[in-house]
């Protein structure tokens, strides 16, 4: 059979074992891998600096290991990816592309643009799932529609009548012929600058990018911590979890390989009778769901990156405090766990995941500040910064997903301190000036009498700030803004006034048309069947532009967006004194639909812009019950983009009070949800759902 030359374009599938594009190309003859970075196309999502120092090295490592198998990889900084594309496969003489499936929404829409740029030029377009354990449309519910309920969802996971596919093996050996084509050296695609190479030799010391470290860190994880996972996965102080996020991001390894390796071990603990084992697996295979389902949800509704799902969120009225956010951002709130978070954070650009919960929980709900600011410097500053997943993990704190947190929860830091960091230890890594302040007063320093704050060294509003918002106030604060909400919801209701199409009301499930006749209609498009020998069916990008309920367009002209504050000018955090603040001044606020004019900001987000996996950012967690009343029910499709309906609103008339017992009751009535003690991005696979009592500590 004649060789035929396949370009791979790698993204976010940085490896070479169980890599479907590469596998199928490497089975049809000669392979010209190829990475194009392209900043101009991630706009307001172009990666932060310690994510750019990893893709930089983990390019580096493929290159090697490409190399050592008789290809190079090509590597390309362009200002348009399907002209750069185009340009390399005239020079390789190839007549086909392969690449690996992406679902994010700034993704989605690149990926179709390219695909009919190749096809009408003439070159086959094949595409592959390398992500995702099941692909978005194969987990449906009984009428053919998405889950918006990560239980339900997760429910059909393991239901599914068959198992993930297994990992492919790497190739023992590529042909190519890419010494014909121009390429960089990873110097050379300007993913780090001079200035911020002495902050990234710190990174160096603690991670170790590339494939086949990825790999030795999940044999490290597998033969130790994960037994103990379940007894151990709330701990910050030391390495307790896989530390796979980074690695899943960048493709370093599929969740596949992960699944699997952990699957075995499930049946080896099950055979020797292990239930530590088993229930730590649980755990774990279960933060692995809500990877899975972050893909998902931003998948089905791709404008949940820059808008809450649930449409009465866009009239809470959001605080628009420059200096709250500046305070929050270089840990300089007054609450130690949380400055000792966010200082770790800018310092290694890695977070625990409770600690994450814990942060962006009192970013919203105690400082009230706009889930979107949250998340944007989450993306700026993670090494494993993950859009699906942060976006899944900030709307479920801020309250705007179906089964997320309720709206007037608040995590309390003074009380998560003693639960998570019971010594103190966490906080006096992080905050030297704490370090001889006694545990007694560790997490509220604030109490501590003035001859031990002497003893200790720390002067309150000097060496160490005042708490910027008192947690009394803040609640009472939250409860006024919920109220508020609800009041202007009723309002803009009985004035018949219509909602966003796009996030029309609360409270009903969401209603979109089945994607399996896009994708039918997009698998059309390529050509012929290559060969055979390509055991991997192709999955086009879908042709989501053109498709109810999958439409993923650019802002409407007119349309107003919350813009974010502009961020760090210099890379070190400025550290200055935060007063006492009481909230006088700051009662500036903002709705989701409103504009948003700090004296900085950022372009306001588009939808054509553009990435913390099994312990990211998101850390949904709620055991949803079946409810005895009549299950919420799908309402009528609309064109162009998904919606959710909410049926009761209180009336206008309602005293506060009122207001917050109804909306109490809604959130009730609404989930249901078990009172289990908070467990975010934890996980497991026992395959048959378990009810045994939680052990305690």
């Amino acid at each position: 059979m004649e060789k035929v030359c396949t370009v791979v374009w790698l993204r976010r599938d940085l490896r070479l074992e169980d890599n479907p594009a590469l596998c199928a190309a490497a089975r049809l003859g000669n392979v010209v891998p190829v990475y194009i970075w392209c900043p101009d196309e991630e706009k307001q999502f172009h990666p932060g600096r310690v994510s750019r120092w990893w893709l930089k090295e983990s390019l580096t490592h493929l290159d090697a290991s490409l190399r050592s198998l008789g290809v190079s990889l090509v590597m390309r900084k362009a200002k348009n990816t399907l002209a750069t594309l185009l340009e390399i496969v005239k020079s390789a003489g190839a007549k086909q592309v392969f690449f690996n499936h992406l679902y994010d929404p700034i993704s989605l829409v690149r990926d179709r643009d390219v695909k009919q740029g190749l096809l009408q030029n003439g070159i086959h377009v094949q595409s592959f799932n390398g992500d995702l354990l099941y692909e978005p449309w194969e987990v449906l519910d009984e009428d053919g529609k998405p889950f918006t309920f990560f239980e339900r969802y997760w429910h059909k996971f393991l239901s599914m009548p068959f198992e993930p596919e297994s990992p492919l093996l790497p190739p023992r050996r590529l042909s190519s012929m890419t010494e014909t084509i121009t390429s960089c050296t990873p110097e050379e695609l300007g993913l780090e600058d001079e200035m911020e190479k002495s902050s990234n030799a710190l990174l160096a010391r603690a991670w170790s990018p590339g494939w086949s470290n990825a790999d030795r860190a999940l044999q490290t994880f597998l033969a130790g911590p994960l037994l103990e996972f379940s007894r151990n996965r709330y701990k910050i102080d030391g390495p307790t979890t896989s530390l796979l996020s980074p690695h899943m991001h960048f493709g370093e390894i599929s969740v596949r390989k992960v699944y699997h390796s952990v699957r075995r071990l499930q049946l080896l603990w099950a055979k020797d009778g292990s239930n530590l084992g088993e229930e730590s697996i649980y755990f774990f295979m279960r933060s692995i769901g809500f990877r899975e389902y972050s893909r998902y949800l931003i998948f089905n509704f791709p404008f949940t990156h820059e808008r809450s799902l649930l449409s009465n969120l866009k009239s809470f009225p959001w605080r628009v405090d420059e200096s709250l956010f500046k305070a929050w951002r270089q840990g300089r709130t007054g609450y130690p766990l949380v400055d000792a978070g966010m200082r770790e954070l800018w310092a290694t650009g890695w977070l625990h995941n409770r600690v994450r919960v814990i942060v962006s929980s009192f970013c919203v709900k105690f400082l009230q500040l706009p889930w979107r600011w949250g998340m944007k410097y989450f993306w700026d500053t993670l090494l494993d910064a993950d859009l699906e997943s942060d976006v899944l993990g900030w709307q479920y704190i801020s309250g705007s997903l179906p089964d997320g947190h309720e709206l007037d929860r608040m995590d309390n830091p003074q009380t998560e301190g003693y639960k998570h960091d019971p010594d103190g230890e966490y906080v006096r890594q992080w905050l030297p000036e704490l370090v001889r302040l006694p545990t007694e007063w560790i997490h509220h320093p604030w109490d501590a009498p003035p001859a031990v704050l002497r003893a200790a060294g720390v002067e309150l509003g000097s060496n160490y700030p005042r708490p910027i918002v008192e947690i009394a106030a803040a609640r009472e604060r939250l409860q006024q803004a919920v109220a508020k909400m609800w009041e202007q919801e009723a309002a803009l209701n009985a004035a018949g006034i219509a909602c966003d199409r796009e996030t029309s009301d609360v409270n009903k499930e969401v209603k979109v048309s089945a994607p399996t006749s896009a994708f039918k209609q997009a698998m059309k498009l390529g050509s012929g069947p290559l060969s055979s020998r390509v055991s991997v069916h192709d999955q086009m990008v879908p042709n989501c532009t053109n498709q109810p309920g999958l439409r993923v367009e650019y802002p409407l002209e007119g349309t107003k967006y919350l813009q974010f504050p502009k961020l760090f000018q210099s890379t070190a955090p400025e550290v200055r004194n935060i007063s006492h603040l009481t909230g006088k001044g700051s009662d500036k606020s903002v709705h989701d639909d409103q504009d948003v004019e700090p004296k900085n900001t950022l372009a306001p987000p588009e939808m054509s812009d553009a990435t913390s996996t099994a312990e990211s950012s998101s850390s949904p967690k709620r055991d949803v019950c079946k409810r005895k009343e009549p299950p919420l029910v799908w309402v009528p499709a609309i064109p162009h983009r998904p919606t959710l309906e909410f049926g009761l609103f209180p009336n206008v008339g309602e005293t506060a009070g009122d207001l917050r017992k109804h909306l109490l009751a809604l959130q009730k009535s609404k989930t249901q949800a078990k009172q289990v003690e908070e467990e975010p991005y934890i996980a497991g696979v026992d395959w048959q759902r378990r009810t045994k009592p939680r052990a305690k500590a």
